[in-house]
Parts: structure tokens; C-alpha cells; sequence
């Protein structure tokens, strides 16, 4: 119903639809009050486009839009769909919450009595759904019903709307037909054996070409291990990753040798090449896997159905570890995950059996940033010299952000990345190390001043040698409801000296720091030595997603880290 004049402008609704959920039939029309009675005026304007999807490149979704016109204040808009599922595996969820306040939201489902369903409420902690099932001219009718839905907030950093917003996800366990009773989905057993049909086929038939250069990338390796990195190297290199899902082809892995040939491909296509090259290398231990990513918050036990997943890589067993071969992003280095599988489970295949393999989370000291600054005083402006280290996911993230990037463009890059102090940072000149080196950290040299940052007052010069104040911002509301999300752990190792000018005395030098708690461990250590006062930090996140119960810790954690870096280090001119 149009209650307003901003509900006459909201005049399109839309609806979804593929290849693999085909729309039958649709009906939409808007109703008028005319003279107390309600008057139906058909919808006539309709337009049939793609699904626009940033994070895909294609895919076979399609929208249908309706245009309501001449609606008025009190006048309905009504429209109704039917759409066919043709995988009875691939049933959709069904989501209570959205943008808006929601007076009612009802599912109901009408089965027949041979077919069973099942289905996993998530995000209702206090029951409101209303649950009930009945029979009616010998069907079965699923009713679920929550009222009086808020509107969804969207949080910065939060883990992804389906953590937070009331959902059930339905499915078919089975169905009879002639006595004869054919199981679809119930157990992690059913799901696998869904997926093992999509890759039973696979890479059959031998690629002369892709082989002869596997064997070649392989050659001069001295075991399993080396081989497998050289392939996956060579795959991230020269294998460009977009996303392109049409309708089965967004589940079945392309065939390596057609990856090879058009040198470009999804996730699945990716792992598919990797597996097949592998082979071709004979090293045994490669598989590939189903996974979720970070933004879906199910486990294979509690909803083994392929709602849990959304992503494929290969997996590499090394004795009785895995590593984890995720081609998609470009620059992580061989030996850890993506950051969007952190923590998540995947689905391989190991001796004709399935097993899920938990991916780690990828330790805070794999991630470091190292920062080594040597300072000096010059006419009342810090000048510098720095070098700085980027390792694990700081290193990867780095440098696709700054990408191939040259001349004025870069060097605003490399500017931001070791900016210090205030916007009166001069960035003079800068080198870089091991840009194209994987598996060694990126090194970024440079030199700088910085104007308009000491305090001269009288005699006695204020320096706060805190240049970079990681978190300071970072307070979390308290009327937060997601939980707070980061993209990976982070160590920072910064390591400031300062030269004290032979016609300055030290009046005062800041305490030092120790925080250690379950978020954060900080240490900040002031050392004077042979006339050189330095200030080394070392601060380590301790956990990659903070629940509601960590926020007042962590705020706590970031109100003690500001406090301390507003100390600053007192210069007295001799007389």
C-alpha cells in the first residue's frame, strides 16, 4: 500500500529468475479506490534485463521489472510469479528481513505426502517465527510467519547480511514413488554424492600441450611440493580469474584443456586446471574441494545442502597437513588460504570418501608489517629515512590494490602507504624490493620530511614519535548489532629512532605500555642508547571476528592505545 508521497516516486518492484529456476508465468497489476470500491489497472510496462552482479562477470540470472504508474496515496501495488525449480538439490533460501519495516512476512510451502522436506532456521535466537504444518485434501502445508520485522542495518565490517538477518533454508529430503523412496538431501553422504557427479567426468582425455608444458614447469623439482607450487604460480600467472556462471556451468568444473586453451576462468576452472596439471605431474595428493566463503555463515552438519557453499578450489595434502590452492587472488603466496576462506570448512574427496577440512586462520605474525624509521631534527621538521616490509595477506592486498600502476599514480600509492604524522608528509623518494617475488616480502625504502609536527615552545621542543596510531579510530558503537569483522590478523612491528641534537637535553620521556587481553597485545618500549632515543612497537590483533561480548573489551583496548600515543617526548635546549 502507498502510504506516502515517497511511496508514489518507489513505483518499480522486481523478481528473479535463470536457467536452472525458469519463470512460468507472472501477474501484475496496482489497485485504486474508486468511489469505495477497489479498482485493478494491469501493469503494462515490464522489462525483461540481466542481473547486474559486481563480483560476477556473467551469469544467466535474469530480473523482470514492473512499472507501476499513476499510483496515488492509499492505492496497492500487487504482483505474484511463479517460477519452476528443475534441480530438486537447488532450492533457495527464504529471507524475513530487508531494507524496509515489515508488517507480515510468510512462507508456505504445499507438498505432496511422498515427498519429505527439511529445512534450518537461522537468526531467530528468540522464536519469533511461528512454525506449523497441517494436511489439506491430502497435501502437506509448511506455514512459517514472523511479524513485526525492523528494517535490516548495514553495518561497516560486518560479516555479511546473512549473519544477522532472520532466514530458512528449505529442502527436499526425499520423495516415493512406487514404493521406491529416493533420498536428495539430509546428510553430508547425499550432498557429496551430488557434487562427485559433476566431476566424475572430468579431465578424462589427455591434453598433449598442457601437458608437455606441465612436465616442463615441473622439470628441474625436487618433490611434490615444488612441483605443485610451480603449477600454481604458473596458474595465477597466466590464467586471468572471471566469474562466468551459466546455469550447471555455475556448479560442473570447465575441462583444463578449454581453461588452457582460453586462458581464463572461474574459481571451479581454476581448480579443475591445477587438478588436472597434477596429474599430468603425477604428484597423487591434489583434489579439488567445495567451500563457502566467509560471507555464508553455515557448517556442512548443520545444513549439508549446496547452500553452504559458493566456491572451489584444489587441495594439496602434504603428509598430514593441507595447503590450500586458491588461484583467484592473484598475488597470495603459495602455503596460505584467501582471506575469504579463513576459518571455513571444505568438502574434498580422499580415497573415493569425502572429509571436511577445516582452513586455518592465517596467525597475525604471517601478516606483519615491519617498519624501521631512523629520524633527525632540521629546522624544526622531522627528516627521515624508512623501510618498510609487507608480508602475508599486507603484502598480497598491497599490491593488487596498487596494481600496475606507474609514474604520478604510483607514487600517490607508495605516498599513502607511508604517510606519517599529519598531511605535511613529504614523500621524497622511494624504491621498491621483491614486487614480482611471491614468496619474499614486499620492501618499500624511502625518505621524507615532515613540517608542522614538533611543538616549539619557549626552550622545550614536544615530539609525539607516534607517526602511525594503528586503530585509533576504531571504537565500536554501542547500539552495534553485527558482529565486527575483519579481513585478516595483522601484526604491526614499528621500530622508531630518533637522533637527539647535541644542543637538546631529554626532560621527558613517556612510560612504557603492555597491554595483553584476549583482542589485542600491545607492547611500546622508549630505549635511550649513544644519544638515540628509540621507540619500538609491537601491537598484534588476536582475533579475527569480534563478537557483541568482545566489543567493550576492545574499545577499552583502543581507549588505553590512545591514551598512550598522545605521549610525547619533551627537548630542552641546553643554555
Amino acid at each position: 500500500m502507498i502510504l506516502s508521497q515517497n511511496g508514489i516516486q518507489n513505483n518499480k518492484e522486481s523478481f528473479y529468475y535463470s536457467n536452472l529456476v525458469k519463470l512460468n508465468s507472472y501477474d501484475a497489476y496496482a489497485l485504486f479506490n474508486d468511489n469505495g470500491k477497489e479498482k485493478k489497472i494491469k501493469v503494462s510496462q515490464s522489462n525483461e534485463k540481466s542481473s547486474k552482479n559486481g563480483s560476477v562477470f556473467f551469469d544467466d540470472v535474469m530480473v523482470r521489472e514492473l512499472t507501476f504508474n499513476n499510483l496515488e496515496t492509499g492505492s496497492k501495488k500487487v504482483y505474484n510469479y511463479q517460477t519452476e525449480f528443475i534441480d530438486p538439490y537447488l532450492l533457495h533460501k527464504f529471507i524475513f528481513g530487508g531494507d524496509l519495516p515489515i508488517q507480515n512476512s510468510t512462507l508456505e510451502i504445499t507438498t505432496e505426502k511422498n515427498i519429505e522436506i527439511g529445512f534450518k532456521i537461522f537468526n531467530d535466537p528468540n522464536n519469533n517465527i511461528v512454525f506449523s504444518k497441517s494436511e489439506k485434501k491430502g497435501k502437506w502445508i509448511y506455514k512459517w510467519t514472523l511479524s513485526d520485522i525492523k528494517p535490516l542495518k548495514y553495518e561497516n565490517n560486518a560479516p555479511g547480511y546473512l549473519y544477522v538477518v532472520p532466514h530458512i533454508n528449505f529442502y527436499i529430503k526425499n520423495y516415493t514413488v512406487d514404493n521406491q523412496t529416493n533420498n536428495i538431501l539430509d546428510n553430508i553422504d547425499n550432498l557429496y554424492n551430488y557434487y562427485k557427479g559433476f566431476i566424475k567426468d572430468l579431465n578424462k582425455e589427455e591434453d598433449s600441450l598442457l601437458k608437455n608444458l606441465t612436465l616442463e614447469i615441473t622439470q628441474n623439482k625436487k618433490n611434490d611440493e615444488e612441483k605443485i607450487k610451480a603449477i600454481f604460480y604458473w596458474v595465477k600467472e597466466n590464467i586471468k580469474y572471471i566469474a562466468f556462471e551459466n546455469g550447471y556451468e555455475g556448479f560442473i568444473p570447465r575441462e583444463a584443456s578449454l581453461v588452457f586453451q582460453r586462458k581464463f576462468g572461474d574459481c571451479k576452472d581454476m581448480g579443475s586446471l591445477i587438478n588436472c596439471m597434477a596429474k599430468y605431474a603425477e604428484i597423487k595428493d591434489v583434489t579439488i574441494a567445495w567451500i563457502g566463503t566467509r560471507s555464508l555463515p553455515y557448517t556442512y552438519n548443520e545444513l549439508p545442502t549446496p547452500a553452504v557453499d559458493n566456491h572451489m578450489i584444489a587441495v594439496f595434502k602434504k603428509n598430514d597437513n593441507y595447503i590450500f590452492l586458491d588461484a583467484t587472488d592473484n598475488e597470495t603466496n603459495y602455503g596460505i588460504p584467501t582471506a575469504f576462506i579463513q576459518g571455513k570448512e571444505a568438502l574434498l574427496y580422499e580415497n573415493e570418501k569425502y572429509k571436511i577440512v577445516k582452513v586455518p586462520v592465517v596467525p597475525a605474525e604471517n601478516n606483519k608489517i615491519s617498519d624501521d624509521v631512523n629520524l633527525t631534527l632540521k629546522d624544526n621538521k622531522l627528516i627521515g629515512t624508512g623501510k618498510l616490509k609487507l608480508e602475508g595477506y599486507n603484502r598480497s592486498h598491497t599490491l593488487m590494490k596498487i596494481g600496475d600502476t606507474y609514474n604520478k599514480t604510483r607514487f600517490e600509492s607508495i605516498k599513502n602507504l607511508v604517510l606519517k604524522g599529519n598531511n605535511k608528509f613529504n614523500l621524497i623518494e622511494y624504491n621498491e624490493e621483491n614486487r614480482n617475488y611471491k614468496d619474499k616480502p614486499y620492501i618499500i625504502n624511502y625518505n621524507f620530511d615532515l613540517d608542522n609536527y614538533i611543538i616549539q615552545l619557549d626552550s622545550d621542543c614536544y615530539i609525539n614519535l607516534f607517526l602511525d596510531k594503528f586503530f585509533e579510530n576504531l571504537l565500536i558503537e554501542k547500539n552495534r548489532i553485527s558482529n565486527f569483522d575483519f579481513e585478516y590478523l595483522t601484526q604491526y612491528s614499528k621500530n622508531y629512532n630518533l637522533e637527539i641534537p647535541k644542543n637538546y637535553n631529554i626532560k621527558q620521556i613517556p612510560k612504557n605500555f603492555s597491554l595483553d587481553n584476549d583482542c589485542i597485545k600491545a607492547d611500546f618500549i622508549y630505549e635511550l642508547k649513544d644519544g638515540n632515543l628509540k621507540l619500538n612497537i609491537n601491537l598484534i590483533q588476536k582475533k579475527l571476528t569480534l563478537d557483541k561480548s568482545d566489543f567493550e573489551l576492545w574499545n577499552t583496548s583502543i581507549k588505553a592505545l590512545k591514551n598512550n600515543y598522545n605521549q610525547v617526548l619533551i627537548l630542552s635546549k641546553k643554555i
